[in-house]
């Protein structure tokens, strides 16, 4: 254990469990859970957890700790949080099962250290790498499970694709072409401004600031990543579940349909367009329950 990590503080540190220790789509999921949640089937205590990249951006996480021997992890999608209110009905859910959660802000985003930029698929992977390497190393705790919204979707599968130590990967939402959604973000006339400036700078509406800067290099990045070879890089042992939502605006629901095609250990949970965060959790908390089983 490096020195780095022992002069963490208590309050920010995975310690081993203790004897008695105990976009758009995810608004439509959440609008009835929040109306009623469930009473956790036991008390996770949540601790604040501050974990380096390899660029030395700190990331800041929040632990769910049931005291379970293993770890799930959730990501966040563009342009949100570890806060994301799918990403914390999630983590709910996870505690209901007695599941320990582990939610987490990518560099650039939330409470975590770094610039928020376009794309960066590649860097988030490698993100979430030094959260798994960290849980895996440090805290001596194993990850069964890593779940990803929106564009954490993606990262999952880009993850398990190049790593092959996580078997259970969930993806919610995920686009399968990674360039339709520039467009929308950008609009229609974004290759010609990128080639006048060489950047767009993306602006808040109300302020004029900038939120994040788009580069020729992050759209080459979308360009050249191609889910469909992404998935048949995932090895047959790890189990894949898509869910996705039938009324999703933002990525449409046949993009799920390719991820099935590209990944035979592939699982499809299509949802309808009043299913709840709920509903949705439970097929994660079920996926993952099954995905443990076949490990035993």
């Amino acid at each position: 254990m490096s020195s780095e990590f022992k002069s963490q503080t208590p309050s920010s540190a995975i310690i081993p469990p203790q004897p008695g220790e105990c976009e758009n789509s995810s608004k439509a999921m959440s609008k009835k859970a929040d109306q009623k949640e469930a009473s956790p089937a036991r008390k996770a205590k949540q601790q604040k957890v501050i974990i380096p990249n390899k660029d030395g951006e700190n990331l800041v996480g929040l632990l769910h700790e049931t005291g379970s021997k293993e770890i799930v992890i959730l990501c966040h999608g563009f342009l949100c949080t570890k806060e994301n209110n799918a990403i914390k009905k999630l983590a709910l859910a996870l505690e209901n099962d007695g599941k320990s959660a582990f939610r987490f802000d990518f560099a650039g985003n939330g409470k975590s250290q770094g610039s928020l930029r376009y794309g960066r698929y590649w860097g988030e992977v490698e993100d979430l790498r030094a959260v798994i390497e960290y849980i895996g190393g440090v805290a001596n705790r194993a990850v069964s499970a890593i779940i990803g919204h929106s564009k954490g979707g993606d990262v999952v599968r880009l993850y398990a694709s190049k790593y092959h130590d996580v078997h259970t990967v969930v993806n919610i939402s995920g686009r399968f072409e990674l360039m339709r959604g520039v467009e929308l973000h950008l609009g229609k006339d974004y290759m010609e401004m990128i080639e006048r400036e060489g950047f767009i700078d993306v602006k808040n509406n109300k302020t004029g600031s900038v939120v994040y800067r788009v580069t020729r290099e992050s759209l080459v990045e979308c360009q050249g990543t191609n889910m469909g070879e992404v998935g048949s890089g995932i090895e047959k042992e790890c189990k894949v579940l898509t869910v996705h939502g039938s009324a999703d605006k933002i990525v449409p629901v046949e993009d799920a349909l390719e991820f099935a095609k590209v990944k035979a250990n592939h699982k499809l949970c299509r949802t309808w367009v009043h299913s709840t965060a709920d509903r949705v959790s439970h097929s994660c908390v079920g996926f993952c329950k099954e995905g443990n089983a076949a490990r035993l």
